[in-house]
């Protein structure tokens, strides 16, 4: 059994006030304009964090501004479906971040009166709500005194205070909550816990941190110590594996023949084009995608792909996806299976396409005739 890990003493008072000193005086001259940070509405806030997680600022943007037209309220996003909502989202990835963010709103609407609690205990027990999302809302929205360690925060405190400890470890997250929990002043909350966030992910980078820019590059342990690239230690990253598909665009008056993934596991209910993938070196594969191409019953063709029209590169976690894009047609006669559909216009416009889907779409640059014009999120090459 590991030795429980052994921390350095916690900053006294009087050290944890000029930290926050430091560190304030900082945000005032360096934040961002972010669009969320003109907003104390819980709902955009929260909306804002649960885009956040796993996605880039740049990204999240311009996803966050449509994402709050189409759903302005609580009360807007509750009653939608699960197809609009995914549609919305399409684009993004981790889906389940999505679906999690409507149950939420349901039982916000059912438990809370439509607004986002501001009870600790409540706000945490929400859908897809863990502790940093409900510290980061509560903190940001209504100035609560509740502490927000995401990933950044992690790095910043592990090289500030020099905590060396196995990454993911109970030892490390409890450390990294209670030093949070200690620094995080009675008022301005908000604007601690986000200027904490803007220094790691602007200043304190995983590679090659900006020491010379830092405030806190005086009292940081790691940099005393010669030790910025050391901490916080790396996680052991799984083996990349290797994914080869083949994505079948086959368009029929204005309409692009769509298949839709099961409604369990990876990308759950998104429309992708008709998908293979092929074999691995070792003649496996790894399940995500269909084996073959969509089939009629009794296991006759349904698609004949033709030429090749482009390629693209895709990333799904540790899967690394090169996917070539063919031309195709149907063939023979008779209903399509449940899981494909033509879709055109504006109802193929607000499908929820999987990100690799619109990517290919782009990529293709699929003629006007035969396909739709323009997509609203489709990815451009």
């Amino acid at each position: 059994m590991a030795e429980p890990a052994s921390f350095p003493p916690r900053p006294d008072a009087r050290r944890a006030a000029a930290l926050r000193r430091r560190v304030r005086a900082w945000y005032a001259a360096h934040r961002r304009d972010l669009p969320w940070r003109k907003s104390r509405d819980a709902y955009a806030i929260w909306v804002s964090e649960a885009m956040l997680q796993q996605t880039r600022v740049g990204t999240a943007i311009p996803y966050w501004r449509r994402f709050l037209e189409r759903f302005p309220t609580v009360a807007e996003l509750a009653r939608a479906s699960e197809e609009e909502v995914l549609a919305a989202w399409s684009g993004l990835g981790y889906y389940r971040r999505a679906l999690a963010l409507q149950r939420a709103a349901i039982r916000i609407e059912e438990q809370h009166g439509g607004r986002f609690p501001r009870d600790a205990d409540a706000a945490r027990s929400l859908p897809g709500v863990g502790p940093y999302t409900a510290g980061a809302v509560l903190s940001i929205a209504y100035d609560l005194p509740e502490a927000a360690v995401d990933g950044n925060v992690a790095r910043l405190f592990c090289r500030l205070f020099g905590l060396d400890a196995e990454p993911g470890s109970r030892d490390l997250r409890g450390e990294l909550w209670a030093l949070a929990a200690q620094m995080v002043p009675r008022r301005g909350a908000g604007d601690w816990n986000q200027a904490l966030m803007e220094l790691g992910s602007t200043v304190c980078l995983p590679r090659e941190p900006r020491c010379d820019r830092c405030p806190l590059s005086g009292p940081c342990a790691a940099r005393s110590e010669g030790r910025t690239a050391e901490l916080p230690r790396a996680r052991r990253r799984a083996e990349a594996v290797d994914v080869s598909l083949t994505l079948v665009a086959a368009g029929r008056g204005g309409a692009l023949l769509l298949e839709r993934r099961p409604k369990d596991g990876r990308m759950a209910g998104l429309w992708q084009l008709p998908t293979a993938e092929e074999p691995g070196p070792d003649g496996g594969r790894t399940g995500l995608f269909p084996a073959d191409l969509p089939r009629r019953r009794g296991g006759r063709p349904l698609i004949e792909a033709s030429e090749r029209v482009g390629e693209i590169r895709h990333t799904i976690t540790r899967h690394r996806i090169r996917g070539a894009i063919h031309r195709g047609r149907v063939v023979g006669r008779g209903a399509l299976p449940d899981s494909l559909a033509w879709l055109g216009g504006r109802e193929l416009a607000w499908a929820p396409l999987t990100g690799m889907t619109r990517k290919a779409l782009g990529v293709a640059r699929l003629p006007a005739r035969g396909y739709p014009p323009s997509l609203p999120f489709a990815a451009r090459p």
